[in-house]
């Protein structure tokens, strides 16, 4: 199993086709831009037997092959922060990306814009779609509204922050035959003015371990089943499913359950669609009632005053957990104001989910992948008072 540090291009997608075609070895793609300690936590746990920089092949001492099957690993931390490999098999890969291809109509030699981390699943699958439909892929090594703009591709896949910025930049989305987005929840009135703007906008569900996005717009894709267990948290099943965890079969027994894969999510099915309600584990306990900090901050999106938010709790001495709001202004000059996202959040809400405290940043620290920080933004909040509900 080769550990590639490469950036994004020509040489690692040849790696990866000879990977699924059998033809090379299993390929755990890093970035090249990973820092020192965390590089290396990542070898040190996931074990390859080499790892390729641009200075070329080297054995890793100590290293393990990959176990039959295995294609490619992606390394994820998960929620623990602590680094683990998800086995996705060939099989996997290239069912995930035959149903993409089908739902969303992509014709033979449409070229695929990849401007997101190859060595996070959003980005890997870009790759194998333009490995089925016959066309190179057109790599960016780093997102630019304006790159992605020029780009000439047929569909790209975007996380939320992504199309914002080509929204401001009054890019048109029209372009594009489709554009999938997933990493994160996408504000509504982000989907509407994309939409407005004449996009084909794709919502996508999934992670790693379901070879990436797997539910679009709500409804499984072909050969993948959804549903929703006894404890809310959503299940999910069929041929896109990984293999396992990289030299860890207690986690991996604990994840899969008689064929389905147990998310970390909690969710509900409505007339044959999945919504996602948010992390089972941000769920904020605050004076013995949970609120599910996913769902507040989609009404918290739905204020004029409001760009992003996102909902945390944080630690308080007479109801355990807090709920606050974390905040970019639509218009720097005018931010929200707390009394008015409590108000609106009580109109579809029990009183208890209201935020009882307010932080408005510039710009919320990002994942490279594109996600939210949550837990950066659990850290900067964690001894910042901001703007208090006074009762």
């Amino acid at each position: 199993m080769h550990a590639v540090v490469l950036p994004p291009g020509p040489a690692l997608f040849g790696m990866v086709r000879e990977a699924l075609l059998g033809d090379g070895p299993a390929v755990l793609p890093l970035a090249p831009d990973l820092p020192g300690p965390a590089l290396r936590a990542t070898l040190a746990a996931l074990r390859p037997t080499h790892v390729v920089t641009s200075e070329g092949v080297r054995p890793s001492p100590g290293g393990v092959p990959a176990r039959d099957g295995t294609a490619v690993i992606i390394a994820t931390s998960g929620s623990t922060g602590e680094p683990k490999g998800v086995e996705l098999s060939a099989a996997a890969l290239t069912a995930s990306a035959s149903a993409s291809l089908r739902r969303l109509s992509a014709g033979p030699g449409e070229r695929w814009l990849c401007c997101l981390p190859p060595s996070h699943v959003s980005g890997l699958q870009v790759l194998v779609r333009s490995l089925l439909s016959g066309a190179e892929p057109l790599i960016h090594e780093r997102f630019s509204a304006e790159s992605v703009a020029g780009s000439g591709a047929d569909h790209v896949s975007l996380v939320p922050t992504q199309l914002r910025r080509m929204l401001d930049l009054g890019v048109d989305l029209s372009l594009f035959r489709t554009i999938l987005l997933g990493g994160a929840a996408a504000p509504p009135g982000l989907l509407a003015a994309a939409r407005e703007s004449g996009a084909r906008i794709v919502t996508t569900y999934g992670m790693s371990e379901t070879c990436g996005g797997c539910v679009y717009d709500g409804v499984p894709l072909e050969g993948v089943e959804a549903s929703v267990g006894p404890d809310g948290r959503v299940r999910l099943a069929g041929q896109v499913l990984f293999s396992g965890y990289r030299l860890r079969p207690g986690l991996t027994a604990e994840a899969l359950d008689g064929g389905w894969y147990v998310t970390s999510d909690l969710g509900v099915l409505q007339e044959g669609r999945l919504r996602v309600l948010g992390r089972a584990d941000d769920v904020i306990n605050t004076g013995g009632r949970k609120v599910v900090a996913g769902v507040v901050a989609e009404i918290l999106a739905g204020h004029p005053a409001v760009r992003e938010a996102v909902v945390v709790g944080r630690p308080h001495p007479e109801w355990g957990e807090e709920v606050v709001a974390v905040a970019v202004a639509a218009d720097p000059a005018a931010p929200p104001v707390l009394e008015e996202l409590r108000a609106l959040v009580k109109t579809r809400l029990a009183g208890y989910a209201a935020p009882r405290s307010l932080v408005v940043y510039d710009r919320l620290p990002l994942l490279p992948n594109g996600k939210q920080d949550l837990v950066a933004i659990r850290r900067a909040i964690s001894g910042f008072v901001g703007i208090r509900d006074p009762s």
